[in-house]
């Protein structure tokens, strides 16, 4: 029987992007639906008992409580990945890995928060979280553009990492905010060899490009 229980709410990304890591990891888990919206059981006093950030999603390995998706993600690659696929243990591949998870717990927060305001109706000015969410989009389409030139498909590496898992599910979702995919190309091609991924499980939202 699996220890791993992930309180988990399937319309949000951040809980996505766990959700992938566990699949592409062969991993079995004991999924606990937590009512986000509308019913905001995540700011429960049960739930904030284990994270006390209110924020999804929380991850439990027996007694370990762990949150955040960022941290979820690594330790998960460590614990459950002895190869160092998704989390590289050579210092430059390690820390090319961390500067895009960096990226995605600072720069691409604008983008979760808009799809949670046009997607939930929550509170937050949309147009302003767009176009910080573009200005994101925009650094990762010409860094992806620079790695294609070189011949490479994925954002840190050789192969993917969670580079590509923490950045995969906001950028493939911000159809659900009004961003036109078109305009980043380089994104669009990432996206096609993602969906490809062994393990790969997608979810209401996610374009299949042809």
């Amino acid at each position: 029987m699996s220890t791993l229980t992930l309180y988990n709410y399937d319309l949000d990304d951040s809980c996505y992007r766990v959700r992938l890591l566990l699949s592409m990891l062969d991993k079995d888990y004991t999924a606990f639906t937590v009512d986000m919206v509308p019913g905001n059981e995540h700011l429960s006093p049960t739930m904030l008992a284990k994270n006390p950030t209110g924020i999804l999603p929380t991850l439990e390995d027996g007694d370990l409580t762990l949150y955040g998706p960022e941290a979820v993600l690594a330790y998960l690659a460590k614990a459950y990945d002895p190869a160092g696929t998704w989390l590289p243990s050579d210092a430059a591949g390690f820390a090319a890995v961390m500067q895009w998870l960096n990226f995605s717990a600072s720069l691409l927060t604008a983008a979760s928060e808009a799809r949670k305001v046009a997607l939930f109706g929550l509170p937050g000015d949309l147009e302003s979280l767009k176009a910080s969410a573009k200005s994101a989009f925009r650094i990762m389409d010409d860094h992806m553009i620079l790695r294609q030139i070189d011949g490479l498909e994925w954002l840190a590496g050789t192969g993917p990492t969670l580079a590509d898992i923490t950045l995969f599910p906001i950028f493939a979702l911000s159809r659900d905010f009004g961003i036109d995919h078109d305009e980043f190309p380089a994104l669009r091609r990432w996206i096609r060899r993602f969906r490809a991924l062994a393990g790969f499980k997608t979810m209401p939202g996610i374009p299949d490009y042809h």
